[in-house]
């Protein structure tokens, strides 16, 4: 069995430090990927974040194979740190009563069903709003709440195959590929935090809430940035060019003679540098075939094989060396472990481990946000599934043990055991 990583415990914020979303409750009905991503990165700078779960199960991603500790998948883990959890029973009329009044005091909501879910158990913005006119309603979906397409399911890599992105990755003489991590899901999950950070903006000033949308196509479709400019300005079809975007010799992966490296000279200057300085070949900027960007783009193939073997002739150390010196983009070409043990990640402390009740301790990777005046909470481990519920009900609703029991008798929290 491979050995765990070790980890440091994370390191408390200073006491008395604000946080920028203190205050701000969020009731939060997704699951996955999108939806969570979003709800964590405003628990983490402070917003009280109610996650709603199936009490039959939760979220999808608690049972996803990548790995487990406690019990709990890395999955879940990852993306839903810093919420309190509850367990509610939608098929339950009751359970709906209780969201509705977590829904009444909430500054924000947001939602992930699949169309028309929200609207089945009177939930949906039309319904909701007239009682809490303040209330930023997030809608996250595949293919928006409007239109056609509305009711179609979807999922991240489907969004990336049809909106032309997955189309712009891999090599040119294979098939396109997907990214390994769900790049379009984590990406909506930032445009829906960014959506309600704008709607909270706006009904400081305008004195009202609003519904906001993201869809996972919309986001693929803007992430084909300047490749879909270039094909609305010209016509032509973008294709995939590896690890050498337009196919530049002198971007993309080489071989030392021990191992990779990723190094982008992308422009005029920093080709001189790494032909002269680094490669010493001076002869390859004064060679017409070479001589200008696109001279070597016309002729990348020959020199991309020139540019190969010089750097197969000596180690990977030394030409580091020598491109950090004559400061060469260059960076190693690391798997995760390497990634993750490495000095640019450590010394940043981007990891460490928090406390969790089942697992004792579970892994923690840090949100890439950094606030000056107001850091992010002390990291909380994602919740077990109906975790919270009691709690909530309590502080939140203001109700008592008596009706918190006769809730459980009725079958609100689904199973025994989900409303610590």
């Amino acid at each position: 069995m491979t050995a765990r990583p070790q980890l440091p415990e994370r390191m408390p914020r200073a006491k008395g430090e604000p946080t920028a979303l203190d205050g701000l409750l969020v009731v939060d009905f997704t699951r996955v990927v999108a939806g969570p991503a979003c709800t964590q990165t405003l628990a983490d700078f402070g917003a009280e974040v109610i996650k709603i779960e199936n009490p039959d199960g939760g979220d999808d991603t608690r049972h996803y194979e990548h790995a487990e500790i406690g019990g709990e998948s890395a999955a879940f883990l990852s993306l839903n740190r810093n919420k309190r959890g509850i367990a509610l029973d939608f098929n339950n009329p009751a359970a709906l009563e209780v969201a509705r009044e977590l829904i009444a005091k909430a500054d924000v909501v947001v939602e992930n069903f699949s169309g028309g879910v929200m609207k089945k158990f009177g939930l949906d913005y039309a319904s909701v709003a007239p009682t809490n006119p303040k209330l930023i309603y997030c809608s996250i979906s595949a293919y928006g709440r409007k239109g056609e397409f509305a009711l179609r399911p979807g999922f991240d890599p489907i969004t990336q195959a049809e909106s032309g992105f997955m189309s712009l990755n891999g090599f040119p003489d294979g098939e396109p590929v997907r990214t390994g991590p769900p790049i379009v899901d984590m990406a909506t999950g930032m445009s829906a935090c960014n959506a309600i950070l704008l709607a909270l903006i706006a009904r400081d000033r305008l004195g009202r809430g609003q519904q906001v949308e993201v869809a996972l196509i919309d986001t693929a479709v803007a992430m084909t940035g300047f490749y879909g400019m270039a094909y609305l300005i010209s016509g032509a079809n973008p294709g995939r060019f590896g690890n050498s975007p337009n196919g530049s010799p002198t971007v993309g992966v080489y071989q030392a003679s021990d191992g990779p490296l990723y190094m982008a000279c992308a422009n005029d200057r920093l080709y001189r540098r790494l032909v002269v300085d680094v490669l010493d070949r001076p002869d390859l900027v004064t060679d017409p075939e070479f001589a200008h960007r696109k001279n070597r783009t016309a002729n990348r193939e020959k020199l991309r094989a020139i540019i190969a073997g010089v750097f197969a002739s000596d180690s990977l150390e030394n030409w580091m060396a020598k491109m950090k010196k004559a400061n060469i983009p260059v960076g190693y070409l690391r798997t995760v472990e390497e990634g993750f043990n490495a000095p640019e990640v450590r010394d940043r402390h981007r990891l460490s481990r928090i406390a969790h009740p089942t697992a004792g301790a579970v892994p923690n990777i840090e949100t890439p946000l950094q606030m000056s005046l107001t850091p992010t909470v002390d990291p909380v481990a994602a919740p077990l599934l109906g975790e919270h519920t009691r709690e909530v009900l309590r502080k939140t609703l203001g109700y008592d043990e008596r009706r918190i029991a006769a809730l459980a008798e009725a079958g609100v929290f689904g199973k025994a055991g989900n409303t610590a």
